[in-house]
């Protein structure tokens, strides 16, 4: 099944990346606008299958927005808002809002909504097998094998090759990587991740000192290769 995209439009920047970190780590591919106005320009772009969207933004309201996106098709619309009242929600929903969620909220809850907006619309979850090059990695079994062999790895070490085989060529900068391992009680700084990726590296290259798989892009973070090299 082909990664499904979810477009966060959310102009509280740490609860957008988040958000954008957690649903990555679900297995969905996740970009993310702090306005209105980018969050319109991304939809267009990037033709998502589900738009979680704030309610108050700045330039085009959310409102608008989702009246936008529901003009285009129909893409499912999950709404965020910090306002609980009744008519903030029916309003949400009468332009074409599938579901509404009210700040705080939590991120389990969230992706399980996510799941259930478009298990409904799209009529399936997102994979739970991620496969590139020689790497397979079993999401719901928390197994990864190289070239067919089971990979002794860190809960740390586990996420951190899901993501790269789930976006092999794209480069991640460490704070990125960090966001993705951010509920990890160690991970407080970005040069954390250098000691994840070298133990990693230790145990996935065939020579970890020459790496061909898991790339260092100098000043700025890691890149994975799915066929080395």
């Amino acid at each position: 099944m082909e990664m499904q995209t979810i477009l966060v439009v959310e102009d509280e920047r740490e609860i957008a990346r988040m958000v954008q970190a957690y649903l990555i780590r679900e297995g969905y591919r996740v970009e993310v606008a702090f306005t209105g106005d980018d969050g319109w320009r991304l939809f267009q772009s990037l033709k998502p299958d589900l738009v979680i969207l704030d309610l108050m933004l700045p330039g085009v309201h959310g409102l608008e927005l989702a009246r936008r996106v529901r003009q285009e098709g129909n893409v499912p619309i999950i709404m965020l808002t910090a306002r609980a009242e009744e008519a903030d929600r029916v309003a949400g929903l009468e332009m074409g809002a599938d579901d509404y969620v009210t700040k705080p909220f939590s991120l389990r809850e969230l992706a399980a909504r996510v799941r259930a907006v478009l298990r409904r619309v799209e009529g399936g979850p997102p994979p739970q097998v991620l496969q590139a090059g020689p790497f397979h990695i079993d999401l719901a079994g928390r197994e990864a094998r190289l070239s067919g062999k089971l990979l002794d790895l860190t809960p740390t070490e586990f996420d951190l090759l899901a993501v790269f085989v789930r976006h092999p060529g794209r480069v991640f900068t460490r704070r990125e990587l960090l966001e993705v391992l951010q509920d990890r009680s160690y991970a407080t700084l970005p040069r954390t991740v250098d000691s994840h990726v070298k133990n990693l590296r230790r145990k996935i290259e065939p020579n970890p000192d020459e790496p061909s798989f898991i790339l260092t892009m100098h000043g700025v973070g890691y890149k994975f290769r799915a066929e080395g090299g």
